[in-house]
């Protein structure tokens, strides 16, 4: 049986297609159109699904949609008339385009889908499982638990901003729900867009901004204080109630009242060109910290309603890898899955997952290994034909050589201090770069993570860097006693590794705190001693680990800093032509590709018709 999944028309539109329940390929269409968060319908993810599967339309036992429409409808209509009159605007600006577009969505798949090949409308069935259920779905059945308990927390899908679910054998109920407007994603994003920050895309930079805030500030109880007493209510279930008067994402252009925030918090919005000052950092720490709190006791109530001893977790706020790992670290689960695409991209897999198992009833069978998710490498790889075609398009200059012996000069490259671009394999499905299209240097460099920030991947010099590091070798540096292949488990540097900080440390400036040595791997240690940790395995990645492996045995440290193979508002890059651009634009020193070694210094004059800093726009 084979079912394609598709997510369109919001963010992040992608598609995925299962076989007989094993998910066989998955990818974002921003990887193909080179536009981030591209919301189009995803024809050319859709498109590689299908080849990939070998299979056409006509072949497909059911095409999932991961959300109803017409519920999401239901809830505009009902919110617009419960605001009335506020919300004129927004309701006349959103109401064409709903009946145009969103209120015929099955006429719009037809139609989009001819456009790859013609096949027979009445012979493919058509499912649409609430946006929630796909993300439950996709966490569930891709995890190895036979239960579990299931908790997805976003912005909002139709009604539901977050939900516990329980996940025995083929079945998921769900058993709560918290409704709109009341949304801890939409709470955080609130915070992202007050601080000078895109409203879904720049939540992880305010993740990564909250440990710069002073825990111990007058000020920054104050905030905290502030948001628990004026912003929301939290029940002890995890449950919020948001306080509409300073918000206006229910029927208004923007977020939140600015005025009202500003008279509030005591400081006038943040733009994205102004200096952060310590006041954006305390209110980031504030709402991170708020955050976690409400995603713990949420948690607590799915442990209590279902016994569970595993969590899954999806949706947007399960990439706040802070968050997670404090929950990890909390010992409330003896494990917790987390989607890798846990954002509405997932939702494509999760709505094929839910048509397979609810839909159809087919039975599961968990898998012995790590996962359903194969290191969520599945999107296009290329072999060394289709490398070879395409740097001789380019014109490019290449070394091709046995994979063990490049392994082994990319070591000795990053020892050096130089900074590669490594293509591998499949690319990633989800947001993170795995170490197929990554970006890769020595951790251990005290100016690596400045060189990355604004010579490679030209954006703000706070952000960190993650390290990749050899499963086998985790415990040597992290105090984590889990598997994290996905990325999105932050956890504290060992205290052997860090080094004292000065006694005024809280009160220094914000950069000159990002640039004082904290530990022996200092490009990945962040400012709270702390690190987005990805573990590497020999079986889901031999090429990386390989790499990592040969790194240990010249330097003695089995890890190194993994970014995504992109600059700055950029989608990560897909094709081998898309590599060479950006290794062409930046100042990486040597790019790899299969088995071909790419040396800056060897390539010809780079010219382009325009600057790309004017194509991709800050994030």
């Amino acid at each position: 049986m084979t079912i394609l999944g598709i997510s369109a028309f919001y963010h992040d539109s992608a598609a995925a297609i299962i076989v007989d329940g094993k998910v066989i390929a998955a990818a974002q269409e921003e990887r193909f159109t080179r536009k981030k968060h591209d919301e189009s319908f995803p024809i050319n993810a859709v498109q590689f699904c299908l080849d990939y599967a070998g299979v056409n339309i006509n072949e497909l036992d059911a095409i999932a949609f991961y959300d109803k429409p017409m519920l999401k409808f239901e809830r505009l209509l009902e919110t617009y008339y419960g605001f009335a009159p506020k919300g004129l605007v927004s309701f006349l600006k959103s109401m064409p385009v709903w009946i145009r577009e969103k209120l015929f969505l099955k006429r719009i798949i037809h139609e989009e889908l001819e456009k790859i090949e013609g096949y027979d409308k009445n012979k493919v069935k058509f499912l649409f499982p609430e946006h929630h259920l796909s993300h439950a779905a996709s966490a569930f059945y891709s995890s190895p638990y036979n239960d579990a308990a299931i908790l997805t927390i976003d912005g909002v899908g139709e009604w539901a901003t977050a939900s516990i679910s329980v996940g025995r054998g083929n079945s998921v109920e769900i058993l709560k729900e918290l409704r709109f407007p009341h949304s801890l994603g939409l709470l955080y994003s609130a915070f992202t867009y007050f601080l000078g920050f895109k409203v879904n895309s720049g939540e992880y930079k305010l993740m990564g901004l909250a440990p710069y805030g002073n825990p111990d500030a007058p000020e920054t109880a104050a905030y905290i204080k502030i948001i628990k007493e004026q912003l929301i209510a939290i029940q002890p279930d995890g449950s919020i109630w948001l306080n509409q008067d300073y918000f206006n994402y229910a029927t208004g252009l923007r977020m939140v009242d600015d005025a009202k925030w500003e008279k509030l918090f005591g400081f006038k919005k943040k733009t994205e060109e102004e200096e952060l000052l310590q006041c954006h950092c305390n209110l980031g720490y504030a709402i991170q910290q708020v955050t976690e709190e409400i995603v713990y006791k949420m948690a607590a109530e799915a442990k209590a309603l279902t016994g569970c001893d595993y969590l899954c977790m999806a949706g947007g706020v399960a990439l706040n890898c802070v968050s997670n790992g404090k929950l990890l670290r909390s010992k409330l689960y003896k494990d917790i899955f987390i989607q890798p695409a846990a954002g509405d991209a997932g939702g494509a897999l999760g709505a094929a997952q839910a048509a397979y198992y609810i839909y159809f009833n087919k039975e599961r069978i968990p898998c012995t290994g790590q996962d359903e998710m194969h290191g969520s490498y599945l999107g296009p790889e290329f072999n060394d034909r289709e490398i070879e075609l395409e740097l001789r398009k380019l014109k490019a200059v290449s070394h091709n050589t046995n994979f063990d012996a490049l392994a082994n000069e990319v070591a000795d490259l990053i020892n050096d201090g130089k900074v590669v671009g490594w293509f591998q394999g499949r690319m990633e499905f989800g947001p993170r770069a795995l170490g197929n299209r990554s970006i890769l240097g020595d951790a251990r460099s005290p100016e690596m993570q400045k060189k990355l920030n604004l010579k490679i991947k030209y954006r703000e010099g706070f952000r960190p860097f993650a390290p990749s590091v050899k499963a086998e070798d985790c415990k040597d540096y992290f105090e984590l006693d889990t598997d994290s292949p996905y990325m999105l488990i932050v956890a504290p540097v060992k205290e052997s590794r860090r080094k004292k900080m000065p006694d005024n440390y809280n009160a220094l400036p914000l950069m000159e705190r990002l640039y004082i040595l904290r530990s022996d791997l200092p490009a990945v240690t962040h400012v709270d001693f702390s690190a987005r940790v990805q573990t590497i395995h020999k079986e889901t990645n031999e090429r990386y680990w390989k790499v990592l492996d040969a790194f240990k045995q010249k330097t003695g440290y089995g890890l190194m800093v993994n970014t995504s193979f992109n600059v700055r508002g950029e989608p990560p890059v897909c094709t081998p032509t898309d590599a060479y651009k950006c290794f062409m634009r930046t100042e990486m020193d040597y790019l790899v590709i299969g088995n071909y070694l790419l040396s800056k210094s060897e390539q010809p004059e780079w010219k382009e018709d325009e600057d790309w800093r004017k194509e991709f726009k800050l994030d």
